[in-house]
């Protein structure tokens, strides 16, 4: 059972196979594909605006801590100079935690400016790459049209595509019923011409009435032969006499002489 199955599913996938390569189009394969780089690419450029977003705002918060920085020093010496040694003290623990959160957030923008320098570099990379893919692109796809065409035009000239095959096929089809229709017609003549049919396109005759005639016409034809024959042979003898022989014509001549 498993191994019917499993054939099942091979010739299910190799029949599916084949009519995914009948409809695939490479140009739209290969478009399709561009586009999901240049997807890909925006993806990149919008993360390097989120790293120098993020960045900027660090920055930010690093000037603000250092101004409060500034503050709270001369709050300490303020607080010193009129002897309050207590709220010095207090300004200067402020000014140190304020410290250790500047420390910490440059090292954040140190990672951010590093993380940052790494995706540009990716995005040149990539858009190289997304532009050498779209000129092959471009020549792929007039490769493919040109050989399409090439195809065409084969097909066309030797009649093997589907639309000259249904033209041959119709050609042919025509040749038939004409042969059958010409075959057809010297049948007819043919069984006209030996009395099996009548031919009603001539009005009161039928067909011994068209035999008598032919009989009529074959009889008159021998008479007007035999009438030919009979004149020329008298016409010959009457020549014949008149005309006086070779021997007979000298005679007289020599006579003369």
């Amino acid at each position: 059972m498993a191994g019917l199955m499993s054939r099942a599913s091979m010739v299910i996938k190799a029949k599916f196979s084949k009519l995914l390569d009948r409809a695939e189009d490479p140009g739209e394969t290969l478009d399709y594909s561009y586009e999901k780089q240049l997807e890909l690419l925006q993806n990149v450029k919008r993360g390097i605006a989120d790293v120098v977003t993020a960045k900027k705002r660090l920055q930010l918060q690093e000037t603000q801590l250092q101004d409060s920085m500034v503050k709270l020093d001369g709050q300490a010496r303020q607080a010193v100079g009129a002897g309050r040694e207590d709220l010095a003290r207090q300004a200067l623990e402020r000014k140190s935690g304020v410290q250790q959160q500047l420390q910490g957030l440059d090292g954040q923008v140190a990672q951010l400016e590093d993380q940052q320098e790494k995706l540009v570099a990716s995005e040149k990379q990539l858009s190289a790459k997304i532009e050498a893919f779209r000129s092959q692109k471009e020549v792929i796809k007039a490769q493919y049209s040109a050989a399409e065409a090439q195809v065409r035009i084969g097909e066309a000239a030797t009649g093997i595509g589907e639309q000259m095959a249904d033209t041959g096929l119709a050609i042919q089809r025509a040749q038939d019923k004409t042969e059958q229709m010409q075959a057809r017609a010297g049948a007819m003549d043919e069984l006209i011409a030996s009395g099996t049919l009548e031919d009603f396109t001539t009005p009161g005759q039928t067909q011994l009435d068209r035999e008598l005639a032919q009989v009529a016409s074959q009889s008159q034809v021998e008479q007007e032969l035999a009438q030919m024959k009979s004149e020329l042979g008298s016409g010959s003898g009457g020549d014949a006499a008149a005309l006086p022989s070779g021997d007979a014509a000298e005679a007289p001549k020599e006579a003369g002489q």
